[in-house]
């Protein structure tokens, strides 16, 4: 999971991007229309990186449907905030 998230959140283009994603699915679950309103980004740049967090198993997504499908975390995500708040606050310095 360290090297996961050390890869997807501070070791790649659009990092910043996938951390805001996933700090708002810890909020609440979200769709992605919702969250390209939320965090004020184009539709294919969230879809895009929702699904990079989905193939990494760092995010689900419900199973009721396709469209409009909300997006919670992963059960190891969840066990493990407190590592990807860790490696968020040492990757903006």
């Amino acid at each position: 999971m360290k090297r996961v998230l050390w890869y997807l959140i501070a070791g790649s283009r659009g990092g910043l991007n996938r951390a805001r994603i996933i700090q708002a699915i810890h909020d609440r679950p979200y769709n992605v229309n919702q969250l390209s309103r939320e965090l004020e980004l184009d539709y294919k740049t969230i879809k895009h990186h929702v699904d990079v967090l989905e193939d990494h198993k760092l995010i689900v997504k419900s199973a009721v449907e396709k469209y409009g499908a909300q997006y919670f975390l992963s059960n190891d995500l969840e066990e493990n905030y407190s590592l990807f708040l860790e490696i968020l606050s040492k990757s903006k310095k």
